[in-house]
């Protein structure tokens, strides 16, 4: 499936047939949990954002332009959106936090390399949390940036769509993102390094 095939499933939407929003989910959940995990860090969190960008696109369906913007476009700006509000509430409501806790423990699904050896697989995967920590550790509109560009492919142009911005403020921001992880990364491993 592609956008045009997106854009013909959304026509349907809008015409009334709601299973076409089946359609979308088959193609875009996981894409769209995985976008809001990197995002939040927390997998509680990312499906239920992913769920609830499902119901934005039903309720906003006749607003959407097909001309103006491809279908996965919008989708992200709405779960980016969705994301920040989220962030946005879990700051102004600390105490809920430690209960939601033992949802955001890290998840250990990647399977085992059967080329690494167990130190190199530890290293990596220590590399793996520490830039989803960092990654998290940016502002949000360089966090949005990043994530987009570089962990979903997204071009400046995308990016600019859904961050409501100049394809050349993307492009800056994704600079600023990277200078910034960068320095993150270091201090983390020259301060790891230290310890040893």
């Amino acid at each position: 499936m592609d956008d045009d095939d997106d854009k013909r499933t959304m026509e349907r939407l809008q015409q009334g047939d709601e299973l076409a929003l089946n359609d979308l989910m088959a193609r875009w959940k996981e894409p769209l949990v995985t976008y809001c995990l990197r995002y939040t860090g927390n997998i509680t969190d990312a499906k239920e954002i992913a769920q609830e960008s499902f119901v934005k696109v039903y309720q906003s369906r006749h607003r959407y332009a097909p001309r103006a913007t491809a279908f996965s476009t919008w989708l992200f700006q709405i779960a980016t959106n969705l994301c920040r509000m989220r962030n946005r509430w879990k700051r102004r409501h600390p105490e809920l936090l430690e209960a939601d806790a033992f949802s955001s423990a890290p998840q250990d699904s990647d399977p085992q390399s059967e080329t690494g050896t167990p130190a190199d697989e530890t290293d990596q995967r220590s590399l793996a949390t520490d830039l989803d920590a960092a990654i998290r550790l940016l502002q949000h509109d360089l966090r949005t940036t990043f994530i987009l560009s570089q962990l979903e492919g997204r071009s400046h142009r995308e990016i600019a769509v859904i961050e409501n911005c100049t394809e050349k403020a993307a492009e800056r921001r994704l600079a600023r993102a990277k200078e910034k992880l960068r320095s993150l990364l270091e201090n983390r491993w020259i301060n790891h390094a230290k310890g040893f």
